[in-house]
């Protein structure tokens, strides 16, 4: 429907149209409150993407690495609605594991030695699920697992982004996503970030979700460029982000 919209305002005020891809502008959002030089490193941690773009320069990208099954967020969905926790699962999960014992229960770091930048937390939240069937999990318990199944996946999240900043000698990292507004994702990759050498960028909280800021600052950029889109574009709500 905002797309219908959209094509309509451009055809009766006579103005060319430039067609967003919002994952792609939950990294240039950052450029809404810093300066980021380029080529840098775009994570973007959601409830749908889990996604690692090499950022060449403004409106040229490459995808390097995405989920294979569950994004993140996804998954702290899953693992909510299976205790009844409440939703969003990332926000309820944050706030009953504060004061928890990262280190209770070791899940494991899915895809972690394989030799991309992917990810999979499909088998991580399995993972989490079977331990709750194996071994007792109530009130006394509940946050030390709970932040332990957190640790796990923000541990995947920055082992990832570290083998990428490796791979392609990039010490600069904007995180953005509805996720990336969580305070021990931020915590991880700010610490273990400047360990290795990292500048790690991250949007306001506010601007984390999705705005339409992000998607303006975005335009701005394709604008500056002459990059409009025809009228026939179409919005697809899994498509595979390309630069």
């Amino acid at each position: 429907m905002g797309l219908c919209f959209a094509k309509g305002l451009a055809v009766s005020i006579k103005k060319p149209m430039i067609g967003i891809n919002h994952v792609e502008a939950h990294v240039m959002g950052i450029f809404l409150e810093e300066d980021v030089e380029f080529p840098f490193l775009g994570l973007v941690v959601s409830g749908g993407h889990t996604t690692i773009m090499l950022m060449h320069e403004p409106c040229r990208y490459e995808v390097i690495g995405s989920t294979r099954d569950d994004a993140a967020g996804e998954a702290f969905d899953k693992v909510a609605k299976f205790l009844g926790i409440g939703y969003p699962g990332g926000q309820v999960i944050e706030r009953l594991s504060r004061e928890g014992k990262r280190d209770f229960v070791m899940f494991p770091r899915p895809m972690a030695e394989e030799d991309n930048f992917d990810f999979s937390f499909s088998g991580l939240k399995t993972a989490f699920i079977n331990w709750t069937r194996k071994n007792r999990l109530d009130k006394d318990n509940m946050a030390d697992v709970l932040a332990s199944f957190q640790e796990a996946v923000f541990d995947s999240l920055f082992k990832k982004i570290l083998k990428a900043s490796e791979r392609f000698n990039i010490k600069r990292v904007v995180v953005g996503g509805g996720v990336a507004a969580n305070s021990r994702l931020r915590e991880i990759f700010r610490d273990k970030g400047s360990h290795e050498g990292l500048n790690v960028y991250f949007p306001s909280p506010a601007n984390c979700t999705d705005n339409a800021a992000m998607v303006a600052v975005t335009g701005y950029y394709y604008l500056e460029r002459d990059m409009f889109s025809t009228l026939d574009i179409k919005g697809v709500s899994r498509m595979r982000i390309k630069g």
